[in-house]
């Protein structure tokens, strides 16, 4: 695929942004290579996923310098482009662990923050450079920073475009892990067979429900739970769960 290093390692896949020449600079071909890329990882039986960038970033963000140029309407490229991803990344049925290598800037920033799980390498920073360029924030980035830390700190975020280091982020609660540089992606892919090892069916609708608990009045979000734990106590891993506490052992969850 353009741009996109997949490898697998048991119920593992790793998706690599693979432009290090450009720093992991965005393209469109980029980003459909990316979702294409998920979605087979989860149909040959992927049970979480990793997603990090080759070399010295994560993303700088979308390419201005890409062939052909920027178009005269940004949005139908977000339309065609940016937010089928970032759906695509809302949507998965597993978990998804973003290992930060490096700066996460503009829409690299958006993707980053994807994750249900973000680490970052202690000499990463993340960056809402939008407001530098004439741009506003896109690719989920203005839900996703606001509700993490709130409108004061994601008003100066985007209004101000400066840099924010992995330990700041962490403090604001931006991110979840921060981790020494040669650590990130190991901390990252050791997270996420935690979780491949886990209930998958479980742990893909919790995934969604605390997303939707964000903006969700409390008595919908109790028909949400009473749903999903109906779905959830049907499933062979929650009988796994209780026989393997009779028998007083660790379950084996199969994701199903």
């Amino acid at each position: 695929m353009p741009d996109i290093a997949v490898a697998s390692d048991g119920a593992v896949t790793t998706l690599t942004l693979s432009r290090p020449e450009r720093l992991n600079a965005l393209t469109p071909a980029m980003l459909d290579a990316l979702r294409a890329a998920m979605a087979d990882a989860v149909a040959q039986g992927a049970r979480a996923l990793v997603l990090t960038g080759e070399g010295r970033a994560f993303s700088s963000g979308a390419d201005l310098a890409a062939d052909g140029g920027m178009p005269q309407d940004l949005g139908a490229i977000l339309a065609a482009h940016y937010n089928p991803l970032a759906r695509a990344m809302a949507d998965l049925p597993v978990p998804l662990v973003t290992a930060v290598n490096g700066p996460a800037v503009g829409a690299g920033m958006g993707f980053a923050l994807s994750g249900d799980i973000v680490v970052a390498a202690r000499s990463a920073y993340f960056m809402l450079a939008f407001a530098n360029i004439g741009l506003v924030p896109d690719a989920g980035a203005s839900w996703m920073v606001a509700r993490a830390v709130g409108r004061p700190r994601a008003m100066e975020l985007a209004l101000l475009g400066e840099q924010v280091m992995a330990e700041q982020a962490l403090a604001m609660g931006l991110i979840n892990r921060v981790v020494e540089d040669d650590l990130v992606l190991a901390e990252a892919q050791t997270l996420a067979a935690k979780l491949a090892a886990g209930p998958t069916l479980a742990l893909g609708m919790i995934r969604k429900q605390m997303a939707l608990a964000l903006d969700t009045p409390f008595s919908e979000m109790l028909d949400i739970e009473h749903t999903n734990q109906s779905q959830a106590g049907r499933t062979r891993d929650f009988r796994e769960a209780v026989t393997a506490f009779a028998q007083k052992r660790a379950p084996l969850f199969e994701g199903r």
